[in-house]
């Protein structure tokens, strides 16, 4: 298996696993940063809830920048690993 994720990487997968498209490895990997990382699983729940209040929005409905600027501080907030 390889190496941990970090956090970084938690928040890059995270659409992937609530869409069930990780592999079984990733997956795996996944879980096993949830368990040790006081931060991810609150972060998970966070986005869950945010998908279940949203729904789905259309990407067109969102501005470039407006998006850019979204997905920069999803990257940069919070990464304790």
């Amino acid at each position: 298996m390889k190496d941990e994720l970090t956090c970084a990487e938690l928040v890059e997968l995270v659409t992937d696993y609530l869409e069930g498209a990780l592999d079984p490895e990733t997956t795996e990997r996944f879980y096993s940063h949830l368990a040790i990382c006081e931060g991810c699983g609150p972060y998970l729940d966070q986005m869950r809830m945010t998908v279940r209040t949203l729904g789905e929005l259309p990407q067109e409905s969102v501005p470039a920048e407006v998006r850019d600027a979204l997905l920069a501080a999803f990257r940069e907030g919070g990464q304790t690993t």
